[in-house]
């Protein structure tokens, strides 16, 4: 079939809306119509070339859609299921799966191939070429095929063009307070960044019981807005909050720290491990240039203050189980994803809503089809 994909063709340059060829659903795969997609920074790191897996290229993986039409051999999905896209596919069979580790899936070793899960093989051909997909979802796209493992069949009453932000960054965010830093009832919490994922890790927070909760971000809008998801207080750099938190606390400082900055460098870490007080954790949850391995951190405040850094990865959630979680959360009232959304644009409109992201002018921007 014939449909349309925003592309890239090389790094650096804009996203190009393209007329793609589109093959039928193959052993396992789904065909499905999106109904919308988040611009995330991940997007971003392939667009400026930081990420590269292969051209032409795909992007996003934040999205939500209704299935049209199935492969032979799926069980779990049928023609007119309402799914959620998780950008690491979640098969329930392997070890990490059965350990309750599915953000770590063995088939998450996909998402850095850009093809399809079954055979290695594309089903997306641009003027001619096979194209790859952002995490083998590919959702920048009107329609798009896709292995079951990355769907996530949801209920029906829930707004497709909202729940399309819990394929990424609300479970991301949220998991990385909740899962990884284990924030509790009293806790004082600084998150760094406050795009999509920040917005997560403010509300896990705040839902956590946190005492205090202290967005950091450069941006005046991003810092007005955090007020409204959970934060206690903002500051505009790492300097500011350190004297803020040092205040609240009465010199004890954090007991967690998340990073959801745009982009993380090895300059980053030592900052904000000096926001934690003792035996407190950092956890690293934003993507950075793979080839960067130098890291600035006080050996003797890690070891003398007992203090943690820890990885983050989809928020240590198991996508089966905590996306349809989320979004009960979201129908009850506790969890805001409709906020979130600072303004919506067609796919043909995609570079205006990575530039309004590159301006700080958004939370989250979503292609809606």
């Amino acid at each position: 079939m014939k449909t349309r994909a925003a592309v890239l063709w090389a790094p650096g340059e804009p996203w190009s809306i393209e007329e793609i060829d589109l093959d039928e659903p193959r052993t396992g795969e789904v065909l499905v119509k999106l109904t919308a997609s988040g611009l995330c920074h991940s997007d971003e790191h392939f667009r400026d070339g930081t990420s590269v897996i292969g051209y032409p290229f795909i992007g996003g993986h934040e999205g939500s859609g209704i299935v049209e039409r199935v492969g032979p051999g799926v069980t779990e999905l049928a023609p007119g299921d309402h799914v959620v896209f998780s950008f690491i596919p979640a098969c329930g069979k392997c070890r990490s799966c059965a350990r309750g580790m599915s953000s770590v899936c063995d088939m998450g070793a996909h998402i850095g191939l850009g093809t399809q899960i079954s055979d290695g093989t594309s089903r997306h051909r641009v003027r001619g070429e096979d194209a790859r997909l952002m995490c083998v979802v590919g959702t920048f796209a009107e329609h798009t095929v896709v292995n079951q493992a990355s769907c996530v069949k949801i209920t029906a009453d829930v707004p497709l063009d909202k729940a399309a932000l819990v394929g990424c960054g609300i479970p991301t965010g949220w998991g990385s307070s909740v899962y990884v830093g284990k924030v509790t009832s009293g806790d004082s919490v600084v998150v760094l960044g406050m795009g999509g994922v920040g917005c997560g890790a403010v509300q896990g927070a705040a839902l956590s019981g946190a005492r205090h909760v202290v967005v950091v971000d450069p941006s005046p809008f991003k810092r007005a807005e955090a007020k409204r998801f959970g934060a206690t207080h903002t500051a505009e750099t790492v300097d500011e909050a350190r004297a803020l938190v040092r205040e609240l606390t009465w010199g004890a400082m954090a007991d967690v720290v998340v990073i959801t900055v745009g982009v993380m460098t090895g300059g980053l870490l030592a900052p904000a491990m000096s926001l934690l007080g003792k035996g407190g954790t950092c956890v690293q949850v934003s993507v950075g240039d793979p080839a960067e391995t130098a890291v600035e951190l006080s050996l003797i405040d890690l070891t003398s203050m007992r203090k943690t850094v820890t990885g983050s990865w989809y928020g240590n959630a198991n996508p089966r189980s905590d996306i349809p979680l989320l979004l009960r959360m979201y129908m009850e009232g506790k969890i805001l994803l409709d906020e979130m959304i600072t303004r919506t644009y067609t796919l043909d409109d995609i570079n205006v809503g990575f530039e309004d992201m590159r301006r700080a002018e958004s939370v989250r921007g979503m292609i809606v089809f």
